[in-house]
């Protein structure tokens, strides 16, 4: 059973598929319609009655789908209930097997003042930040204090961006402290914050881990996850270009040495921040599958979910011929999300029905998407994403040059979505494109000179209004009547 609904849980059920497993679905009241429940073998609803978010939180209910029906195994995708231990150790007490970390270690990596504590342990650098969540806004004043401006505030149970907020003055700090402490609260239903000190212009590199039962713990490499809006991860490449091989060691070497730590086991992520110098620091593990492990998945040709369900079964990585040197790269995979959010209203989500869908497609293109289809009805109480568009090619230019061609080709109507003109865009990594390279300033990391992350290159004549940069508009874009998706890249 997969205790989440959209994109991810088709994936689960595709991948159970080929494993000739049967598959259940859950779906809320407002998600009668959707495709992951005609997807799965079986399907039944929860949360009756209650807030559409709120069905897909409601573990009593979960568990009693899966008790009632004899599911052998939960896997929760991604949000909702993936990094909460109280679920973890419902599956547990219910006899279900959960495909994830063990509770107690889903609690200590969902607790970023504990895994801060764990890396430290482990000898892992981490960024200077609090060592427990603070109470209040006089403990941020001691650490501005003590360690300058900028600071950031972070949410102590939770990730995504939310309950997120920069700061640079004194002047800054009481108001974004009470919208942190209301975003995390609203979000993760604990407001506990802590902080740390902002890195200005760092790359964000994540590497992909997989440990089993028996301490076995590799890596699958990393992506770079830099180009971001609103601390939200809109472009995926892997593996990072220009990235310097000792670097790299270093990274994947601290993220092994951290999953053993812990006593890692299935899939996670482990994160990073690389500044201008490229020293790296530890800031959080995701215990759970990532939006973007399908580039990972195309580079090194090992399917995770595939990989979670066979660890989950008590399989070891040797069993499964998953052993450190035998995990090459091999290429370049990038993912752009296509989102139903429209720029002309500060990238609001938009709604309703798709009257018409053509998507980008052909060799080196993978679609993973729900929803995408001619009838789809856009909901509002759900995420915006509509498809993930992975290209994969023999190097950056190549898997860019496909991404660019594929999102080119994209046609949406009837979602109230719109797209500056400028189609194609041309994705350089590092490498000269013959127009202006042109960075979104939104972006958590995006440095300039060598190694940097990959830029978004637009032919002139049809540049991205800065107002999608969070500045003034120096061009009109166009309104489309044949409407096609934003196109976050």
């Amino acid at each position: 059973m997969v205790a989440n609904r959209g994109e991810i849980a088709i994936r689960v059920f595709r991948a159970c598929t080929e494993l000739g497993i049967r598959t259940v679905a859950i779906y809320s009241e407002q998600d009668t319609g959707q495709m992951h429940r005609q997807k799965a073998d079986e399907a039944y609803l929860i949360g009756r009655g209650l807030a559409p978010v709120q069905a897909y939180l409601h573990i009593p209910d979960i568990i009693k789908v899966a008790k009632e029906n004899n599911v052998d195994a939960v896997h929760p995708g991604y949000g909702f209930l993936s990094e909460r231990a109280d679920f973890a150790q419902a599956c547990q007490d219910a006899g279900v097997r959960f495909i994830g970390p063990s509770p107690e270690v889903v609690r200590k990596m969902g607790d970023k003042v504990e895994a801060r504590a764990i890396a430290i342990a482990a000898g892992v650098p981490v960024v200077p930040g609090t060592d427990a969540p603070i109470t209040s806004l006089h403990e941020a004043h001691e650490f501005s204090n003590t360690y300058g401006f900028p600071i950031i505030f972070k949410a102590a149970y939770g990730g995504g961006g939310r309950g997120m907020r920069v700061v640079h003055s004194y002047e800054e700090l009481e108001e974004n402290y009470t919208r942190a402490y209301s975003e995390a609260l609203a979000a993760f239903g604990n407001g506990a914050l802590f902080v740390e000190k902002f890195i200005e212009k760092p790359r964000h590199i994540e590497v992909q881990i997989l440990g089993d039962q028996y301490g076995n713990i590799l890596h699958l490499y990393e992506r770079d996850c830099s180009i971001q809006r609103r601390h939200q991860k809109v472009v995926e490449i892997a593996p990072a270009a220009h990235l310097d091989p000792q670097l790299r060691t270093r990274l994947t070497g601290d993220s092994v040495k951290l999953a053993k730590q812990v006593g890692y086991e299935n899939a996670g992520t482990v994160e990073f921040l690389v500044d201008r110098h490229g020293k790296h620091y530890f800031i959080e593990v995701n215990s759970r599958l990532q939006v973007e492990h399908t580039v990972t998945e195309e580079i090194t040709d090992v399917d995770l979910v595939h990989a979670q369900i066979h660890v989950a079964e008590g399989r070891s990585l040797p069993d499964l011929g998953l052993r450190q040197e035998n995990i090459r790269i091999n290429g370049c995979a990038i993912q752009c999300r296509v989102t139903t959010e429209d720029p002309a209203r500060s990238f609001q989500p938009d709604t309703g029905r798709i009257e018409v869908f053509r998507s980008g497609e052909g060799m080196g293109i993978r679609l993973d998407n729900a929803s995408a289809f001619q009838g789809a009805v856009i909901s509002p109480h759900y995420d915006s994403l509509l498809v993930k568009v992975i290209a994969h090619g023999k190097d950056h230019p190549t898997a860019a040059t496909k991404m660019s061609r594929a999102l080119a080709e994209f046609r949406v109507r009837g979602v109230k979505v719109r797209r500056h003109q400028a189609q194609p865009l041309a994705v350089a990594l590092g490498r000269p494109c013959g127009q202006e390279a042109r960075r979104p300033q939104a972006a958590l990391a995006a440095p300039t000179g060598p190694g940097s992350p990959a830029l978004v290159c637009v032919p002139p004549a049809a540049r991205v209004p800065s107002s999608r940069l969070g500045g003034p508009s120096q061009t009109t874009p166009e309104t489309s009547t044949e409407v096609s998706p934003t196109i976050l890249l």
